[in-house]
C-alpha cells in the first residue's frame, strides 16, 4: 500500500508533453479537452510556471495538476559570451548531467543549437562532442528546456526578443534519440507553444539511414541536414566510424529517398579539415555525388579540438573548394564563423568541465 501511495505522488515534467500527449493525459485524469490548450497558453505564451497563478483554472483542477506535473528546467552552470554576440551555456540537468546549448545571433533572428544526448557514441574523430561517451538520452522536456532557458535570457535583454530558429545539432546524435526529438519538434512548432515555424527548424544527423527514411514520412516541413564531411568511404571511414554501418552510397540513397517523398532538399554539412577532405579531388567527388539532387552543401570551417590534432582548412583551400562546387552547379555556402573567441567547438566546454570534476 505504501508503495502504491508513493507511486501516485510521482510527478512528470510537463515540458515532456506535446499538445496531443497532454490532451490525452488530462482526459485520462477526468479533465476537459480544452485544458491542454489552457496550460500551453499559460506556460509558453505567458511564461507562468505556477499552477496557482493560472487564474482561469478551478482550484480542484489546480490541486490535480500540482499532484501530477512538475516544471523542470535546466540550471545555468556557466556561460560564455563571444564578442560577436554568440552565447554558449553549460546547463545542468536535474540529475547533475551537463549539456551545452548555443545561441547564435543572425540578421534574420536568434538561432539556438540544442543538445539531444548526454555525451555521444558516434565517435567522429574531429568532434569534441564524442570526447565523452553517451550516458543517456535527453527527454523531450530536457531538450525543450534549453530553448525555454535561452528565451528567458533574451527577454531579459529585450521583452520582444525570442528564439526564432532552432538547429538540433548540439551534443549527441538526434536520430539516436528519435522519438524524444520528434516530440520536442512538435512542441516548439505548436502555435500555442513557441510557434517556431517548421522551416525554421533543422535536424542534423550523421547518417542514420533508417531514421532518415522514417523522417521522410513524418509529414512536417522541418529541414534535414546530413553530416557528410567526406565524399568517399575511404576518407569518411577514417573520420566517422558510423560510415562502417552506413557507407556513403547508403546515406546518399537515403537522402534521395527523402527528397523523393518530401520534395524538399537535403543540406549536406561538410567540415573542411586541412589535408584530409579539402582538396579539389574531394570537391569533384562531392559534385558527382549530389549534382543531380536538390541538395545544398554547407561548408564549415573546422573548429580545432586539441585532443584530435586536426587543423582548419586554409582560407585559400576553403575558397577554392567553394568555388569549384558553385562552378559545377552545386548550391553551396561557406558558413560564417561564430564564437571563435570562446569554446567554439560543440562539446568543448562540457568536456573541460567534466575533466575538472574528475580531477
Amino acid at each position: 500500500m505504501r508503495f502504491l501511495e508513493r507511486k501516485t505522488l510521482m510527478k512528470t515534467n510537463i515540458f515532456n508533453y506535446t499538445h496531443e500527449q497532454l490532451t490525452e493525459k488530462l482526459l485520462s485524469l477526468g479533465e476537459k479537452k480544452f485544458r491542454a490548450t489552457q496550460l500551453f497558453t499559460w506556460i509558453y505564451e505567458k511564461n507562468v510556471l505556477n499552477f496557482q497563478e493560472m487564474t482561469d483554472i478551478s482550484k480542484t483542477s489546480i490541486v490535480l495538476l500540482e499532484n501530477t506535473f512538475s516544471f523542470e528546467l535546466p540550471k545555468i552552470h556557466s556561460r560564455q559570451d563571444s564578442s560577436d554576440g554568440t552565447m554558449k551555456l553549460l546547463l545542468e540537468l536535474s540529475d547533475g548531467a551537463l549539456i551545452e546549448t548555443v545561441l547564435m545571433r543572425y540578421d534574420y533572428g536568434n538561432s539556438v543549437c540544442v543538445t539531444t544526448q548526454v555525451g555521444c557514441n558516434m565517435g567522429c574523430k574531429f568532434c569534441a562532442s564524442g570526447l565523452l561517451k553517451k550516458k543517456r538520452d535527453l527527454t523531450s522536456g530536457e531538450i525543450l528546456g534549453q530553448v525555454y532557458t535561452v528565451n528567458q535570457l533574451l527577454k531579459e535583454e529585450d521583452i520582444n526578443k525570442r528564439v526564432s530558429h532552432v538547429v538540433i545539432m548540439g551534443i549527441g546524435e538526434p536520430f539516436d534519440n528519435y522519438d524524444n526529438v520528434m516530440s520536442f519538434i512538435r512542441i516548439i512548432n505548436h502555435p500555442k507553444a513557441f510557434a517556431i515555424g517548421a522551416r525554421h527548424i533543422t535536424v542534423s544527423t550523421c547518417g542514420i539511414v533508417p531514421q532518415i527514411k522514417a523522417f521522410a514520412h513524418e509529414g512536417i516541413q522541418v529541414k534535414l541536414a546530413i553530416s557528410l564531411h567526406a565524399p568517399t568511404d575511404e576518407i569518411r571511414s577514417k573520420i566517422m566510424p558510423i560510415n562502417a554501418r552506413f557507407p556513403v552510397a547508403e546515406v546518399i540513397e537515403a537522402a534521395r529517398y527523402y527528397e523523393s517523398i518530401t520534395n524538399k532538399r537535403v543540406t549536406f554539412e561538410y567540415i573542411l579539415i586541412d589535408g584530409v577532405n579539402d582538396s579539389l579531388k574531394e570537391a569533384a567527388a562531392l559534385v558527382n555525388l549530389v549534382q543531380d539532387m536538390l541538395a545544398f552543401v554547407n561548408l564549415i570551417p573546422y573548429n580545432p579540438v586539441d585532443e584530435h590534432g586536426f587543423k582548419r582548412s586554409k582560407q585559400t583551400s576553403q575558397r577554392a573548394f567553394y568555388d569549384y562546387l558553385m562552378q559545377n552547379g552545386v548550391n553551396t555556402t561557406l558558413r560564417k564563423e561564430f564564437g571563435s573567441d570562446i569554446d567554439a567547438a560543440c562539446g568543448q566546454l562540457r568536456a573541460k568541465k567534466e575533466h575538472e570534476r574528475a580531477a
